[in-house]
């Protein structure tokens, strides 16, 4: 994609939503985190479900620590890699406690620092609520940035800075939302819906992408002629 391209491609993106925000469900910095940390490896409605439940109970550093491992799994059980991450939350609740007064720094180090908080998780948590102009890469952003040819990269590093370079700043506040939601529902890994794609016009690989059927397994004659013979003797036989 040119940058032309790209600048129209976000202007219609912005057009069909004009403010798109995360599936995941929050009323504070502390809950999108942890959502954000359970979601790895998991639908955005399996956390909903397990967090809606979690957050009635508990949903502060101190609440959710005092519940301890076991117990916080017992809530979030129904998420993938549940036994992991419940130990990564109660470390993280600690760590809120002990050094940042509770609080969810908005810093990337900090963030990073917390266990179950990688590149991706800071990213999400320094846009989706504290407005930093950050571009979040997940699997679907991934794809999308590859395939369309917006910010082509051999790993999420390498697409993460290709796309702060090429979106336009005025874009960069939800460019992040916007290329999920295209990658989750349109730009489809195995059969992207080209047809659907408000930016298929500009995008490298558009109506390119075949998924081919498995072929058929080839059976020889001489087996085709004992099955014959297998379904001639039975037949016989029942006569």
């Amino acid at each position: 994609m040119t940058p032309k391209q790209i600048e129209t491609a976000f202007k219609r993106l912005q057009k069909q939503q004009p403010a798109p925000t995360t599936e995941l469900e929050y009323n504070s910095a502390f809950e999108l985190l942890i959502a954000v940390i359970l979601s790895a490896q998991a639908t955005d409605v399996s956390v909903n479900l397990a967090t809606s439940k979690l957050y009635a109970v508990a949903n502060t550093p101190e609440a959710i620590h005092k519940l301890g491992v076991t117990k916080l799994k017992s809530y979030i059980k129904t998420i993938g890699l549940f036994n992991t991450k419940a130990e990564n939350v109660i470390k993280t609740c600690r760590i809120l406690i002990e050094q940042h007064q509770s609080q969810v720094p908005e810093d990337r180090e900090a963030l990073e620092a917390l266990p179950g908080v990688g590149r991706k998780t800071a990213n999400v948590i320094l846009n989706t609520f504290f407005g930093h102009l950050t571009i979040a890469v997940d699997t679907h952003i991934f794809r999308v940035s590859n395939r369309t040819g917006m910010a082509p990269g051999k790993n999420v590093v390498e697409v993460e800075s290709a796309l702060l370079e090429a979106v336009p700043n005025k874009y960069k506040k939800y460019a992040h939302h916007w290329l999920i939601l295209l990658g989750r529902y349109t730009c489809l890994a195995r059969k992207p819906n080209c047809e659907a794609c408000l930016i298929s016009d500009l995008c490298d690989s558009a109506f390119a992408v075949e998924i081919t059927k498995p072929k058929k397994k080839k059976v020889s004659k001489k087996k085709r002629n004992m099955k014959k013979r297998q379904i001639s003797r039975l037949k016989k036989s029942k006569n």
